[in-house]
C-alpha cells in the first residue's frame, strides 16, 4: 500500500459510512457455536490424514504451532471488532485504519475466497448425498442445498444463528463421541482391529518414534515431508476462525461475547484438534493411517461400530452444509461494508425489513452457483488452479489481518479512535492501555505471526500441490490492485 492512500489525520477517517441498520440478534451460544464450528470440518475429518501422514506424531506439535498462531490472529481481529464493531470486520477496519485500498483488496479477496471454498464445498455434497441415494445427480444435490441455505440467510441473522449452533452441535457431539470411544479402548485395554495394544506409547514406539520425518526431509521420489510440511496442511484446516470478527456488527453484547469465544479458541483446538488426533493415534497406528479413509472411520471401527462411515458421511455432510452457510453469511457482510466504503455497487449496501443485505446473499450465491457449474463441467482446472487461489487468499487475509491492527494501534494512539467507543478523546498511551481486549505483547506478536505466515509461503514453494499457489497468489494481488485503480479511474 502506497503512503498517498494512508489518511493523514485520524478524526478523517471517521468518514468511513457504515450505518448502524444490521440487526445485533446473535446471542452469546450463537458466537460460541459458531466460533467453535469454524475450527471443525472435513478438513479434520478428512484432511487430518495427509498432514498425520507427513509427520506422524509430531503433528499434534504442529497443530500446536498452527494453533497459537491463529489464536494470535482472531486476539488482534477481535482487539478492533470489541472496539468497533462493524460489518465487514478486517475490510472495514482496513479502509478504517489503513487505505481505501487496503479495504478494497481486503475485502474482495476474503470474499473470493470464501466463493471458491463455497464451490469446492458445493461441489462435493452430492458425493456424501449419494452414499444413500446413488441415483441423485450430484448436481441436483447442490443446487437443492444451495437454495436452502440461501434461504435460510434471507431469513434473518438470528436464523443463520441457529443453523449454524446446530450444525456445529452436531460436529462436535461426533468429535467427543470419538475421543471419549478412543480412551475407552486405552483405558479397558480392548482389542483393536490393527492387533497392536492402544495406548498413548504408541506415538513414541511405533516406526520411526515422534518424528518418523524429522523436521523436514526428502524422499526417494523427490517430495518433502516433516513436522514443517505439515505446519502447510495444518493451516489451511484452520480456515474459518476468522468468522469471529465477522459477526461482531450483529452481536448482542461484543464487548463480552467477543472476548470469550476468542479466549476459548485455545482450548478448543487442544480437545477437538490435538485431544482428537492423538487419541486416534493411539488406538490406530499412525503409519496406517493412509488416506483412503477417514481416521475417525478406523478409531470407530476399531470400537466396534461398523456403521462408522455411515456416521461420518452425515456429519461430513453437516460439516459442507456449515461451511457454505457461514461462507454466504460471510459474504453478503462483506459486500455490504464494500459497498458502503464506496468499493463495490451501491445496490449491494442495501438491507431488507429483517436487517439482511438481500442483494449480497443472492449476488454471492449466484456467483458460487456459476462456479459451481464450472467445477461440474472442468473439474480438474477447477480444483488444480482456481482453488490454490483460494489457499493463498488465507495467507493474504491473514497477513492483511496482523499488518491492520498495527495501524490501528497508531490511529488510536493519535487520538481518532471511534467517536462512539470508550478510548473516544484518549491519545498516546494513555489510549493504548484503554484498550478493553488488548493483543497480548501487541509490539511484537503482529510481527512474530508474520514471520510464521511467511515461512508457511516459503515451505508452500517445496510442495508441488501448493507451489501453484504461490505463482496465483502474486497474480491474485496484481489482478485486485489493478481492479482497485480501474474503479478508482471511474470515479
Amino acid at each position: 500500500m502506497s503512503t498517498a492512500d494512508a489518511p493523514k489525520k485520524p478524526r478523517e477517517t471517521d468518514d468511513v459510512p457504515v450505518p448502524a441498520t444490521l440487526r445485533k440478534s446473535l446471542k452469546n451460544r450463537h458466537i460460541q457455536l459458531i466460533a467453535l464450528g469454524g475450527a471443525i470440518g472435513t478438513g479434520l475429518f478428512y484432511g487430518s490424514s495427509e498432514s498425520i501422514a507427513l509427520a506422524g506424531p509430531s503433528i499434534l506439535l504442529a497443530y500446536l504451532v498452527g494453533g497459537l498462531a491463529i489464536f494470535a490472529i482472531v486476539r488482534a481481529l477481535s482487539e478492533m471488532s470489541v472496539e468497533d464493531p462493524k460489518a465487514g470486520a478486517f475490510s472495514y477496519y482496513a479502509t478504517r485504519y489503513w487505505s481505501k485500498r487496503a479495504g478494497f483488496i481486503s475485502g474482495w479477496n476474503y470474499w473470493f475466497n470464501y466463493i471458491l471454498v463455497s464451490m469446492v464445498e458445493l461441489s462435493v455434497v452430492g458425493s456424501f448425498v449419494n452414499y444413500w441415494f446413488p441415483a441423485i445427480p450430484t448436481w441436483v444435490s447442490a443446487a437443492v442445498f444451495l437454495v436452502i441455505i440461501c434461504a435460510a440467510n434471507l431469513l434473518g441473522v438470528s436464523k443463520f444463528g441457529e443453523f449454524e449452533f446446530w450444525f456445529a452441535i452436531i460436529k462436535i457431539v461426533a468429535v467427543i463421541a470419538m475421543i471419549i470411544g478412543g480412551l475407552a479402548v486405552i483405558i479397558f485395554v480392548l482389542p483393536t482391529a490393527s492387533g497392536i495394544k492402544a495406548s498413548f506409547a504408541n506415538w513414541f514406539t511405533l516406526e520411526g518414534g515422534f518424528f518418523p520425518n524429522g523436521l523436514m526431509e526428502q524422499t526417494k521420489d523427490g517430495t518433502w515431508t516433516g513436522l514443517l510440511m505439515a505446519l502447510v496442511v495444518v493451516m489451511f484446516s484452520f480456515g474459518g476462525t476468522e468468522l469471529i470478527g465477522i459477526t461482531a456488527g450483529e452481536t448482542e453484547d461484543p464487548r463480552r461475547t467477543i472476548p470469550r469465544a476468542t479466549n476459548d479458541i485455545i482450548w478448543r483446538i487442544l480437545v477437538f484438534y490435538i485431544g482428537a488426533l492423538g487419541v486416534i493415534m493411539a488406538v490406530v497406528p499412525w503409519n496406517t493411517i493412509d488416506g483412503k479413509s477417514s481416521p475417525f472411520v478406523q478409531i470407530f471401527d476399531s470400537v466396534g461400530i461398523h456403521a462408522a462411515a455411515g456416521i461420518l458421511n452425515f456429519v461430513c455432510l453437516t460439516a459442507v452444509m456449515s461451511v457454505y452457510n457461514s461462507g454466504l453469511y460471510a459474504n453478503s457482510r462483506m459486500l455490504y461494508s464494500l459497498a458502503k466504503q464506496g468499493n463495490a455497487p451501491a445496490y449491494l449496501g442495501k438491507l431488507n425489513s429483517r436487517g439482511v443485505p438481500v442483494a449480497g446473499v443472492l449476488t454471492s450465491a449466484a456467483i458460487t452457483a456459476i462456479a459451481v457449474v464450472v467445477v461440474f463441467v472442468w473439474p480438474e482446472f477447477a480444483f488444480n488452479y482456481l482453488m490454490s487461489i483460494a489457499t493463498i487468499a488465507g495467507i493474504i487475509n491473514w497477513t492483511m489481518i496482523m499488518l491492520t491492527e498495527m495501524k490501528f494501534r497508531k490511529v488510536v494512539a493519535a487520538g481518532g479512535a471511534p467517536e462512539d467507543s470508550e478510548l473516544a478523546g484518549l491519545s498516546g498511551q494513555e489510549a493504548l492501555d484503554a484498550i478493553h481486549f488488548k493483543l497480548p505483547f501487541a509490539k511484537v506478536t503482529p510481527w512474530v505471526v508474520l514471520a510464521f505466515l511467511a515461512l508457511v509461503v516459503v515451505l508452500m514453494c517445496f510442495s508441488t500441490s501448493y507451489r501453484i499457489a504461490v505463482i496465483a497468489g502474486v497474480i491474485w494481488l496484481a489482478i485486485l490492485f489493478a481492479a482497485y485503480q480501474l474503479t478508482q479511474a471511474k470515479k
